[in-house]
């Protein structure tokens, strides 16, 4: 009988499962301890196995809490997931506060090299963006952005590109309430995120979101680095495109005199994203990502955790970091909006572990959220926002944002993030103009098979080669080295310019 004694991770001591190192077939013995049990399936890598008999009804303990339950007996050894696994109720104690430390920053935090704007924000890098207020002036905005692409460049060394940000809304709804003020918000941080040197917003003419009261509420700028076209008083599509790449063009001379300078890690705004999780994103990558977010908020940055639908039965992990009484419940009414949401929609907060998710080993809502508020490290939780709403408070916050990475992470980078952390087991390839998108990969298979597309390999935690702080720590250093110009893959690759997707409420008409 073949015996292995390392093929199954269990996390505490009351779980009642083990997660799979690798694959492991039936009629395998394993060692866990003091126990010893016999695998009665294959086990695939990430999954779990049962290591004492449950009892239909039973909870199922992950980290030590409760995951979900069992449908039925389940013997130990058997494959867990979801043929035998259902959701429990959330029941969790919702103290608020009571786990709260402040954090004492250090006095001489890390730095990294930035480009410091005229408003004495700090960007990470230096694009020019183009901007459509509606999908109608779509096509206008990317035929300017490619005029600058490849060798168009060569004579402005010092600036990172020009990026068209287009979208598929902007009329055919209403002139006030919900959908147009959160899409003019996105727009507004969009123009306002200190990565961009300079920006052109384009419209159509006759659209629901005109210009003029979206340029009226965005920061000032230095004369030549912000301007407007509108195609039908420029004569249409091919007259608006030139005169735009003049405009560009002399946008760029001046964005090229920009220099990074030594600048505290108190001006780094970190978006904090997972996508294609698997059951090892809340044992590797998140937790790593979550000490680094504990150094950075140690020196004064800022970190954004979101996706709040998968945050859904992990809530109390960060109301008893709350500040006060006033964030908590603010989050708890964000969840709530979100249950009523699902219902009015005919969904279910566990629809969200995608196909992808569970293939990973991840069986229930309430197992992703728990790994995904490990993101979010130990610190205080010091506010609640709006989505895309413009962060200014230091240390870890939260914004609300739906799961779906691409809409969270807009929001995140309208909100002011100068840099993205992203966490992936299953492999995603997400990039995020004007925002550098960092890749962290949960296990070593994945980062050796997609090697060009991931940063970091957090799979050395499973493989007992690094420690979750020493992960943690060079993700800090990281995370300081990208800000101060080094290329992520996805910015190896050009990719970035078609994740603009804002989040898109109320009706269309």
């Amino acid at each position: 009988m073949n015996t292995e004694s390392d093929s199954f991770i269990l996390l505490r001591e009351q779980d009642n499962v083990a997660v799979a190192r690798r694959a492991v077939p039936a009629g395998v013995e394993v060692n866990l301890g003091a126990a010893t049990l016999r695998t009665r399936a294959s086990i695939p890598s990430g999954h779990k196995v049962a290591v004492r008999r449950i009892e239909k009804g039973a909870a199922i303990l992950k980290y030590g809490r409760v995951i979900g339950v069992a449908m039925h007996h389940i013997e130990a050894g058997e494959h867990v997931h979801t043929h035998n696994v259902g959701m429990s109720e959330v029941g969790n104690e919702l103290a608020s506060g009571t786990a709260y430390e402040a954090t004492e920053v250090n006095g001489r935090p890390a730095t990294f090299q930035g480009y410091v704007r005229a408003n004495g924000d700090v960007g990470t890098r230096n694009f020019i963006g183009v901007i459509a207020s509606v999908n109608c002036s779509a096509t206008v905005c990317r035929h300017i952005a490619d005029a600058f692409k490849d060798d168009a460049l060569k004579a402005f060394p010092s600036v990172d590109g020009v990026v068209a940000i287009t979208h598929g809304s902007g009329c055919g709804m209403a002139g006030s309430g919900e959908g147009i003020e959160l899409l003019r918000r996105t727009l507004r941080g969009y123009a306002n995120n200190p990565n961009f040197a300079g920006v052109v917003l384009i419209g159509l003419g006759c659209e629901v979101n005109q210009i003029a009261p979206l340029v009226d509420t965005l920061a000032a700028r230095p004369d030549g680095l912000i301007a407007t076209l509108t195609i039908q008083e420029e004569g249409g599509t091919r007259e608006t495109i030139q005169r735009g790449i003049e405009i560009v063009g002399d946008m760029l001379t001046l964005a090229d005199r920009a220099n990074r300078s030594t600048v505290s890690a108190a001006h780094l705004k970190v978006g904090l994203q997972c996508g294609g999780s698997d059951g090892y994103s809340g044992i590797s990558a998140n937790p790593a990502l979550g000490c680094a977010v504990d150094l950075l908020v140690r020196n004064g940055g800022t970190a954004i955790l979101s996706e709040t639908p998968e945050i859904y039965g992990a809530e109390h992990l960060l109301t008893s970091r709350a500040a006060s009484p006033r964030v908590a419940d603010r989050l708890l009414e964000k969840l709530r909006w979100w249950e009523a949401y699902t219902r009015a929609h005919h969904g279910d907060m566990n629809n969200n572990p995608s196909p992808g998710n569970k293939a990973g080993g991840i069986t229930t809502i309430l197992e992703k959220s728990l790994g995904a508020v490990a993101k979010g490290g130990s610190t205080g939780l010091m506010e609640v926002y709006e989505y895309a709403e413009a962060v200014t408070q230091h240390g870890l916050v939260f914004m609300d944002t739906p799961g779906y990475d691409p809409v969270s992470a807009t929001g995140q980078v309208a909100g002011g993030a100068n840099l993205i952390c992203f966490t992936t087991g299953r492999g995603s390839v997400y990039g995020c103009k004007p925002t550098p998108s960092l890749k962290l990969a949960t296990n070593t298979r994945m980062f050796e098979q997609m090697s060009m597309d991931m940063d970091f390999n957090c799979g050395a935690i499973l493989d007992g080669t690094l420690s979750i702080a020493q992960a943690g720590a060079q993700i800090f250093q990281l995370m300081l080295d990208t800000a101060s110009g080094r290329k992520t893959c996805s910015e190896q690759h050009g990719m970035g310019d078609s994740e603009f997707v804002p989040w898109q409420l109320g009706a269309v008409m």
